[in-house]
């Protein structure tokens, strides 16, 4: 297998987690995201291929810094969370995005259960 440079090497991964999970309307996925500059978090009904939420670092009312660090990521859940309870959703199944589960990821995944999302 030829050599795979990292961001071939995330999606990947990624296939493969999506392979097993997907989103319903009772329980949306939470999909994230982690550019250099921005984190992205979208709640997806994938059974009618709907975007139910969505939070990111390029909200204009979010309030956030333009950054990918830990610090936002956690923001970035607290926000997603607010917006899931606003939309009737409680439950979400964690999508990573084939990212390590780890630093910023864990950062906006304990936020967003903090804030009371379940997963």
């Amino acid at each position: 297998m030829a050599h795979l440079n990292r961001k071939q090497n995330r999606r990947r991964v990624h296939n493969r987690i999506r392979k097993k999970i997907s989103g319903t309307a009772e329980r949306p996925r939470l999909a994230v995201h982690f550019s250099n500059q921005n984190v992205y978090a979208q709640l997806i009904d994938d059974g009618a291929g709907k975007t139910v939420a969505s939070a990111s670092t390029m909200d204009k009312n979010g309030g956030l810094a333009k950054s990918a660090n830990a610090e936002t990521a956690a923001k970035v859940g607290k926000l997603i969370a607010e917006r899931a309870k606003s939309a009737g959703v409680e439950s979400v199944v964690f999508d990573r995005g084939g990212f390590i589960y780890s630093q910023k990821v864990k950062a906006l995944a304990d936020a967003a259960r903090e804030a009371g999302l379940q997963f």
